[in-house]
């Protein structure tokens, strides 16, 4: 999957670009000041960069970017979009917008992202080596970083360990600190719970309470109101007879009559479901009033345990309702701090995640010892085409305190001439042999990755003659295997490029606006001269520039740098 086609809109000081690309290295050339850094800025930040408001046109409202990338690509690209919801189409399109207020908004083949999941796929897609990328050379997180990806260490494989391990450790130093005042708790603690478990307060017990207390307080008014329903239902000793009585008079009046109107036979058939439902009632009264009389002792009792549950409850300031919760809770409460205070328990987790981490920490570090000495000669071999012949580049792992990477220290070294000691880089590198030596990592190091398009945006600074040259070739290389883009102001790298754009600046009375165009025959000599002799060009300069290009097409490649360790090839590391 490659990077086919990208297009922006009021960017900086873009109006309109909508640029194809093609596989293989392409370079990016242009004046000083004209942007020619511009597309990388613009794909960093399609790609999940923080969104800026200074990136828009002046006299926009929003900028839009996006980008085109061929099907395919890595599985783990296919396997991230089938994570992420996002249906795979024949092309992946990327788009983002950022307005003048701020707010920033991205898509996937439509489908609406957070710039996490953007950056997140740039992983999958770009791999940008900056002009800055001997900075991080003097960094030990950065170095330890390199080695590890150069490793195929995945992820961070002593986060977990080490993380249990501190853990443990912050446990067993506090029970330790805190025995006195651990042992005063769990004595407030086993005081209250052996007090409310007196009451052992159960779960929708109060409520329960409060209902039968209810009842048995109002038993004797529950019994007169029973048999006075009783009495009204069966008539008692009235020559009238009761309720029933006369709703079956009224029903034996309506049947008469049902078959001569109709009205007369729905309003019996009401009258004899209410006869059943007046019956049922009579009968559960009756069975009520054999079981129902006063309780006097069982209504003490009830007395006494609601007054415990009250008596609990304002003593701990809640309701009642809350007590089974809160002896739960302390119940849970002491368990903890029994635990905290068996020393020896804690004292045999630290032991063992300590344990843990020091054999996950050992196996890093064979991984890292068996990386480092293939580094180190793949980037020395890269050195001695880029103007250091003679020099050596090493890779020191010493021991450190353990942390979440590790116990060890990693170190890059480097010896600039021939018999020269190694020693750290930061310390006897100039300037230019930083930079040449981030270019000949930046290239050792391309490999690693899976994204398909490497950028390298002027990392051949510092640079010139012979090296730039070299520059180029190692580029058009890499080109041969994957799509390589780079913005270069060294004519020497330029002319090995198999395709050339060239970025110019526009001014205007009201604007000033920056185009990028393809530079072929006759116009690429020209942009080439213009490289090598500034904007008067001479027969020379464009003679020398034509040379250049056939140089570049006919002459054999640089030697590539040691082969790195790919993905393939990480499945023979040994298991960790």
């Amino acid at each position: 999957m490659a990077l086919r086609r990208i297009a922006l809109s009021d960017f900086v000081i873009v109006r309109a670009l909508e640029l194809d690309l093609q596989g293989g290295f392409t370079v990016l050339t242009g004046e000083t000041g004209a942007g020619k850094s511009i597309l990388i800025d613009a794909l960093q930040l399609l790609l999940g960069a923080r969104a800026d408001t200074g990136v828009i046109r002046e006299g926009a409202q929003r900028t839009d970017i996006s980008a085109e990338f061929d099907p395919g690509g890595p599985p783990a690209l296919a396997a991230w979009l089938n994570e992420a919801g996002i249906q795979a189409e024949d092309t992946l399109l990327l788009r983002r917008t950022i307005d003048t207020a701020g707010k920033s908004r991205a898509w996937i083949n439509g489908t609406p992202v957070t710039a996490t999941q953007m950056r997140a796929l740039g992983d999958h897609l770009l791999d940008i080596h900056g002009q800055h990328a001997w900075q991080s050379l003097t960094r030990p997180e950065a170095v330890r970083t390199l080695l590890d990806a150069y490793a195929g260490v995945q992820g961070q494989p002593l986060a977990a360990p080490w993380a249990a391990w501190r853990d443990a450790q912050k446990t067993l130093a506090h029970a330790r600190a805190a025995q006195n005042s651990l042992a005063q708790e769990r004595e407030r603690l086993q005081w209250q719970i052996g007090e409310v478990d007196k009451l052992a307060p159960a779960e929708g017990e109060w409520e329960e309470l409060n209902a039968q207390h209810a009842r048995l307080s109002n038993a004797q008014a529950l019994i007169d109101n029973a048999q006075a329903a009783q009495a009204l239902l069966e008539g008692g000793d009235s020559d009238d007879g009761g309720a029933l009585s006369a709703l079956a008079q009224a029903q034996e009046l309506l049947q008469g009559y049902e078959q001569v109107d109709g009205d007369f036979r729905s309003m019996a058939e009401v009258l004899t479901s209410c006869l059943a439902q007046a019956g049922d009632v009579l009968h559960s009264l009756q069975a009520y009033l054999r079981h129902a009389e006063p309780d006097p002792d069982q209504l003490a009792q009830l007395d006494a345990r609601v007054a415990q549950w009250l008596q609990l409850a304002r003593r701990y300031r809640r309701t009642p309702e809350e007590l089974p919760a809160l002896l739960a809770g302390w119940k849970d409460e002491l368990h903890r701090l029994e635990v905290a205070a068996d020393l020896a328990a804690l004292e045999a987790a630290e032991q063992r995640h300590g344990q843990a981490y020091r054999q996950a920490a050992r196996r890093l570090s064979e991984q890292r010892a068996q990386a480092a000495p293939r580094l180190g000669a793949a980037i020395t071999q890269a050195m001695q085409g880029l103007g250091m012949t003679g020099g050596r580049f090493e890779v020191r792992l010493e021991d450190g305190e353990p942390g979440p990477h590790g116990t060890d220290q990693v170190a890059f070294l480097v010896s600039s001439h021939p018999g020269m000691t190694a020693r750290p880089i930061g310390r006897v590198a100039s300037g230019g042999e930083l930079s040449r030596i981030a270019l000949a990592i930046s290239v050792t190091t391309s490999e690693l990755g899976e994204a398909p398009t490497l950028i390298f945006d002027e990392v051949d600074s510092g640079v010139g003659g012979a090296v730039a040259e070299t520059v180029g070739r190692l580029m058009q290389q890499l080109g041969r295997a994957r799509q390589v883009l780079a913005v270069t102001h060294l004519p020497q790298v330029a002319a090995c490029a198999n395709h050339h754009l060239v970025v110019a600046k526009h001014k205007g009375a009201a604007e000033t606006r920056s185009t990028v165009a393809p530079a072929e025959g006759e116009a690429r000599v020209a942009e080439l001269a213009r490289m090598l002799g500034g904007q008067q060009q001479s027969p020379t300069t464009l003679a020398h520039a034509r040379e250049m290009l056939q140089g570049a097409a006919v002459q054999p490649p640089a030697p590539a740098p040691a082969p790195a360790p790919r993905a393939a090839r990480r499945k023979q590391q040994p298991a960790p």
